[in-house]
Order: C-alpha cells, then structure tokens, then sequence
C-alpha cells in the first residue's frame, strides 16, 4: 500500500501566484481567489470609508483606531503559520500605535470584516472565522451584498457568538464602531 504524500503549502505557493489572485494560507492549504467583484469592491471600499474619518482619523468620532484595507495577516498555528488577508481590519491604537514598516501584520487586529461573495462564503465562514478567534480577534464582521446583511460577531468564551444581523438600507449602530450610525443602503449601491 502506498501512503499518499500532501505537501503543505508555504508562502513561497503565495508568491507564486499570478498579480489577480489573492493568496491565503490556512493549516496548511492554499486558498487563491480572484480579485473580488464590483458588489464586494464597492461595499468594503464604502465601509472602509465610513468608519475611517471617525474611528482612525478622529473625524466627527471618537478616533483611536487603525483601520486598513486587506492587511496581511500572519498568525502561527500548530505546524508553521496561517496568512490570512481580511477585507478590512482594524487594530485599537492603544495595542498598535503605529503601523509598523512591514509586509504583513503579526499582531491580531481587534476587529476584522470579510465581504462575502458566492465563491469565498464557505472559506471566510468555516475556514478564517475559526483562525481569527484563535489568533485573539475580538469582534468580525460578515458583510453579504448579494443579501444586503451585516452579522457582528463577538469572539467570547473560546466561540464566535452572533451579537446582531442587521438587514437592509437603514442605519445601525454596530459594536464595536457603535459610537456612530452606519448607513447600509451606502454599502449596497447598484451595479450595473
């Protein structure tokens, strides 16, 4: 009988792939994915937006944060390290200062945000949730354009625990950016 030999796939598998795919390590498992859509785009380009004048810039809110548009993510699990890149992440300034001169992120963020689209759900859900909650983020965020939601998830008592989904155009106030009032139907505008 003849055993089966898997090669783990390292980061030089991420550098090897072509400029329009994104590139993802998880235990060991390579994950590439096209750069996403002009619904995901435009959703996390628009989130980003409205929470960076008044969470990372200080404007019209209460400040204290760094948030950033996919940083990679470096975080070691039982064999090498997992590398993850979020749609959006944020880290509180008082754990990260300052942005360190560095490829990638070895420092959890406090809060991530993955937009889903038909052809990584399955991944951010079952794959990346799981990695996040173990490397030490607090809160995520489950964007869907398609379905027009936002699921905040707090990382307590070694589980992800749904907090809120909300639906629609309406605004919200979403932990932990719930010192101002989103407005969803900015993160759904139409696509021809």
């Amino acid at each position: 009988m003849v055993a089966k030999v898997v090669q783990r796939a390292t980061y030089a598998d991420i550098e090897k792939l072509q400029p329009n795919l994104v590139g993802e390590l998880i235990a060991g498992v390579l994950y590439a994915n096209p750069r996403p859509a002009g619904p995901h785009t435009r959703a996390a380009s628009r989130l980003g937006g409205e929470l960076g004048g008044p969470f990372d810039r200080g404007r019209g809110g209460p400040g204290g944060w760094i948030i950033l548009d996919e940083p990679e993510l470096h975080f070691p699990n039982e064999t090498d390290e997992d590398v993850l890149v979020p749609d959006l992440a944020g880290w509180k300034r008082e754990r990260m200062p300052k942005i360190p001169n560095a490829p990638y992120f070895t420092l959890a963020p406090d809060w991530v945000c993955e937009v889903l689209s038909a052809s990584t759900e399955a991944v951010d859900r079952g794959e990346k949730m799981p990695v996040y909650g173990r490397a030490g983020v607090e809160w995520a965020w489950l964007v869907d354009p398609s379905i027009k939601t936002l699921e905040v998830f707090r990382f307590e008592q070694n589980a992800w625990r749904v907090e809120k989904t909300f639906h629609g155009e309406g605004g919200v106030r979403a932990r932990p950016f719930d010192a101002i009032e989103l407005e969803l139907g900015a993160l759904w505008e139409a696509v021809a």
